[in-house]
């Protein structure tokens, strides 16, 4: 009864898939970025919430996928092997690439900028982002992957890792200074303009500012990006993990090893974690390495409970709603990206000036059927209605068995 064929979808890892897609979603897409709904804040600097959690889930979870595509090709870089890697990469990366513009676009033209002019922002487009950081990790992922004989790949993540400890012990990484190394070369490589301005690191702007003087066109804006290049070497590491647990599952053919394995693995993960977390703390915005062992062993966990409930016991029925997500994932969050901003840059004739449909759900809707002193409440539901649309365009796509890779 535990067994699964290898050649059949694992029906767990499309559930916990489905459930980081629609994470993603949630936690990106608040009505209010001033009134968030508490647990699906992120942590300032360090520290973990829920929220933190389902990117690096799904990075973990893209690492089992790896491994099971790329073991068809038995792991050996051919020329079509390496079309595909580098197809679906670019893709990626591009397209996240593309959603940054679209953002840009959509928002200054809704603003009074002219056409020209709003699709002439490359001059402080970011550069990087979610897409681009899977396209990023997936690609160095699996060329290591078919370049290194696989008994070595649990040396290259320890290595990677490592590396990576000491940039942030020697190199100030986890303070908010102009010292952060991390800060130092993503700013001189990626330029301030094109990067992402993270909220921890507004109290170091004001000190800037102070010490410039109020109004000196001399004041300097520390900007720090949580997708940034440095951060990326660890999250290479992150999808090696996940794809080594994708080895795990693809050799125990009955689903109780599995569950046992995976358990254990993930417990082993958080204490080591959790240990090495006084010298260095859990921090998503560094994508730290005890970050990465946390996330990735809460991850196996999860994994494990999912295996048990669905596969073993076949209690199935509650998670269709997330399978929906699972089947189409990186459509599904691309979708959800496009309608968030299309929701917040097109008016619709209502009143005077008009309102944007993200403020007909938001203030017309639920704001105002709850009252003022729920418009954190307010602001996650607006998150919430978001899901649920994204969900019935996924849902059609489900029932037509219409399966879009990215």
């Amino acid at each position: 009864m535990g067994e699964v064929k290898q050649s059949s979808r694992l029906k767990s890892l499309d559930i916990i898939r489905g459930i980081t897609i629609a994470g993603m979603i949630l936690v990106n897409n608040p009505g209010s970025w001033g009134h968030i709904y508490t647990p699906l804040e992120h942590a300032a600097w360090n520290g973990l919430t829920p929220t933190d959690l389902v990117f690096p889930f799904f990075m973990f979870i893209m690492g089992v996928a790896t491994y099971f595509s790329l073991r068809k090709f038995e792991f050996k870089l051919s020329a079509k092997l390496w079309v595909k890697i580098v197809r679906r990469s670019v893709l990626l990366f591009l397209i996240g690439l593309a959603i940054h513009w679209l953002s840009h676009f959509c928002y200054s033209l809704a603003g009074g900028s002219s056409l020209a002019e709003a699709a002439n922002n490359w001059s402080t487009m970011r550069y990087l982002g979610v897409l681009q950081r899977l396209g990023i990790s997936y690609f160095f992922a699996a060329v290591i992957l078919c370049t290194v004989p696989f008994k070595r790949v649990s040396w290259v993540v320890a290595g990677l890792l490592v590396v990576y400890s000491a940039m942030l012990l020697l190199g100030h990484g986890y303070d908010i200074s102009l010292d952060n190394i991390i800060y130092r070369i993503d700013n001189a490589i990626l330029t301030p303009a094109h990067m992402y301005h993270a909220e921890a690191w507004s109290a170091l702007n004001d000190e800037l500012t102070m010490a410039a003087g109020y109004g000196s066109q001399e004041t300097v804006r520390a900007a720090f990006d949580p997708e940034g290049l440095c951060s990326t070497i660890p999250s290479v590491a992150h999808v090696l993990i996940g794809v080594l647990f994708g080895r795990l599952i693809t050799d125990l053919k009955d689903n109780n090893d599995r569950v046992r394995q995976l358990l254990f693995a993930g417990a082993v993960m958080m204490m080591v974690a959790w240990l090495l977390s006084y010298a260095m703390p859990l921090n998503k915005n560094l994508w730290s390495p005890t970050y990465v062992l946390m996330t990735c062993g809460m991850a196996s966990s999860l994994l494990a409970m999912l295996i048990w409930v669905i596969d073993i016991k076949g209690n199935g029925k509650w998670c269709k709603f997330f399978e929906s997500f699972g089947v189409n994932p990186l459509f599904m969050y691309l979708m959800g990206s496009v309608l968030s901003i299309l929701f917040g840059s097109i008016k619709l004739p209502i009143g005077a000036d008009g309102v944007s449909i993200h403020n007909l759900i938001y203030k017309n809707l639920w704001l105002n059927l709850l009252g003022e002193g729920w418009v954190d409440m307010a602001s996650c539901l607006y998150a919430v209605t978001l899901v649920c649309i994204v969900w019935c365009i996924g849902y059609v796509l489900y029932k037509k068995k219409i399966y879009i890779k990215i």
